[in-house]
């Protein structure tokens, strides 16, 4: 379908691409991967004619029609979602009036036997035919089909466009590509916008798609489910692996020792060469032998080995003071705009908790974190425990970054202190090392946005992180990096995420978000899903809104007066835990007091003019009963909050 000969792309000295050449067959699903920067969406912007090559052809039958979706785009309209989708079918739009033309042109004449008439009669036959074969009849229904898959109510393709947020008018330039049904589907980044069943309906679809798909993804289920073959940009080339994502990952490995393999008999060879020509350069009887290797070495093909492979991302949280046994405690918790966001939200998160935020977009997962970030205003109470530092990576931090700066200059604005001596070491350790540090931020792909964002988020020590769809746009091994992080990071997490195998492993425990309610799942992601006992995530919003939850009923099967009695005992329960938190904080201050105490006292009994002074060796007796009778009292303060929480 597409052909692709000799590409090459230069924007700088180093090339792009060089001698790229691949084709693009019929039902082919390519995983087009490779680390940030590599060019993968250039190369898409390529195939689809938005860009030219510095040399090479892209050639492309005249008949082959392509759908392209960008990893950006800027979006101008003033129409209802329903008429936005409808002008994916202006072709048949165009069909329809032209078959109705003929139509009122057929019934306003009465010359039935002359020969235009006759002629009249066979164009309509011949249109109408074309306009039902198109299946012109049944586009609205498509239309609708495709909407609800992605996430829209039906009662929002009425709704102007101007309406929606950037991600869900994404969704509706995604779904104007997909009605189009085109032969080619170029696909940048198509998950970073939609929910967890949104991706599974769209999995679906693309599994079924007539036609090619060419996808960049850095959900690895996504586009494992979806692809049959991989095309790994590295070292300025393309390499096609005939094989799905998770199979070309292991191929790559095998590869990748092999490279190393070659890499190092490569420059064994290359050594012993160089040690010949200097100890024989200037003996005339072996300057014939001298000149073949010189030539040798001039005709060597140097084994490369992607820089991605060798750099490694270290991704560590700083220590940071220990927070309160509750970071985040939600008392009926209320948010509403014109409509209600989520009422009678009731939940807490102890220390060290990693959980997820799940659930279709606009249900109010970011809206939470905001009322938690104290960003917006809500009812109910929300209390922040003692000690609780925020460290906070919204959806839309990427596109915060100021463009004019350089990579450096980025971190070196927000860096305090003596991190400021070691912003090479950890730029490097983001893979921003050396040339890198000085690029303008306009310059970086998305996924080199991200990281650098995240750096700015290391550069506090906090113990509550609030990551808001933090693998947007991160590569694989990035994203497998920041998941080790986050498992090591002996704080609290709340992970807003559609990314199931981010998840997977990750959070203990999953909050629900759907029909105005919270509900909470102990368990990992998989775990919640089975738990929902639903094949498809597809089914997840439906079945959130008819099903009780499996962990808390829903509110509407109890009876008035029993829903009246829980709420009153969860009131209490919460008085009482409210109690002995500002027990155990009181007790945490008075440890900290005391253990303060005794090094100032160490300091002086360490002096040997102080070695025998019966006043400082009688406080430090006393002070150190006191404390552990202290750290035995918030032992056991500690395990009655944490038994009055259970309960």
């Amino acid at each position: 379908m597409i052909s692709v000969e000799g590409l090459k792309v230069e924007f700088g000295v180093k090339p792009l691409f060089s001698n790229v050449s691949f084709v693009i067959n019929e039902r082919d699903r390519i995983a087009l991967v490779g680390k940030n920067g590599a060019g993968k969406s250039t190369l898409l912007k390529i195939l689809c004619g938005k860009e030219h090559p510095t040399e090479g052809t892209v050639n492309v039958p005249a008949d082959t029609t392509i759908g392209y979706l960008p990893q950006v785009m800027v979006l101008q309209d003033s129409t209802t979602v329903r008429e936005e989708a409808q002008k994916a079918f202006a072709d048949i739009q165009l069909m329809k009036q032209r078959v109705d033309k003929l139509e009122r042109q057929m019934s306003e004449r009465t010359d039935y036997e002359s020969d235009d008439y006759m002629a009249l009669v066979e164009k309509y036959t011949t249109e109408h035919e074309r306009y039902l074969m198109l299946g012109a009849e049944g586009y609205e229904a498509e239309i609708e089909r495709t909407l609800t898959g992605l996430g829209f109510d039906r009662s929002d393709l009425e709704r102007p466009t101007s309406e929606f947020s950037g991600g869900w008018r994404m969704r509706i330039e995604l779904a104007k590509i997909l009605l189009r049904r085109p032969d080619v589907l170029l696909l940048d980044e198509p998950t970073n916008h939609l929910d967890i069943e949104s991706i599974q309906w769209l999995e679906q679809l693309l599994a079924g798609w007539s036609g090619a798909v060419v996808l960049v993804s850095h959900d690895r289920a996504f586009i494992n489910n979806v692809s049959n073959r991989t095309l790994e940009i590295s070292c300025a080339r393309v390499i096609d692996y005939k094989v799905k994502y998770d199979e070309y990952v292991v191929l790559r490995r095998e590869r990748r020792e092999q490279q190393i393999r070659a890499y190092e008999n490569q420059q064994k060879e290359i050594e012993d060469i160089r040690q010949f020509i200097e100890q024989f350069r200037y003996k005339p009887t072996k300057a014939v032998q001298v000149q073949q290797r010189i030539r040798q070495l001039e005709k060597m093909q140097i084994v490369e080995i992607d820089e991605v492979d060798n750099a490694a991302m270290h991704l560590k949280f700083p220590p940071c003071l220990r927070s309160g046994d509750y970071p985040i405690i939600c008392d009926e918790v209320r948010k509403a705009y014109d409509h209600l966001v989520f009422d009678h939200v009731n939940l807490t998160i102890k220390r060290g908790e990693k959980v997820a935020f799940v659930g279709k977009n606009g249900e109010g997962k970011s809206t939470l974190v905001k009322c938690i970030m104290n960003e917006i205003p809500f009812d109910g109470t929300l209390k922040i425990g003692h000690n609780v530092q925020i460290g906070y990576f919204a959806q839309n931090q990427a596109q915060l970054l100021d463009e004019s700066l350089t990579v450096f200059q980025t971190i070196d604005n927000v860096a305090r202190g003596d991190i400021r001596l070691r912003i090479n070491d950890i730029l490097g350790a983001f893979m921003f090392g050396g040339e890198a540090s000085e690029k303008k931020v306009k310059v970086l792909s998305g996924g080199e946005r991200s990281r650098l964002a995240m750096i700015r988020l290391l550069l506090e020590p906090v113990n509550l992180l609030i990551l808001d769809e933090p693998t947007n746009h991160l590569d694989m091994p990035s994203k497998d990096v920041l998941k080790e992080a986050i498992r090591a990071f002996d704080g609290t997490a709340i992970i807003v995420s559609h990314d199931r195998e981010f998840l997977d492993g990750l959070v203990t425990k999953v909050y629900e978000f759907g029909g105005g309610k919270v509900r909470e799942h102990i368990g990992g992601i998989y775990d919640f899903l089975q738990s929902r006992k639903i094949s498809s995530l597809n089914d997840l919003s439906a079945s959130s809104s008819t099903q009780p939850s499996p962990t808390r009923p829903a509110a509407d099967e109890k009876p008035a007066t029993q829903a009246k009695a829980n709420y009153a005992e969860r009131k209490e329960q919460q008085k009482l835990i409210r109690k002995t938190e500002r027990a155990v904080e009181e007790s945490e201050k008075k440890i900290a007091k005391m253990e303060q105490r005794l090094k100032e006292l160490d300091t002086l009994l360490c002096d040997p003019k102080n070695a025998a002074d019966m006043t400082l060796v009688g406080e430090y007796t006393d002070t150190k009963r006191s404390l552990d009778e202290e750290v035995e009292r918030w032992e056991k303060l500690s395990e009655e909050l944490e038994k009055i929480a259970i309960d």
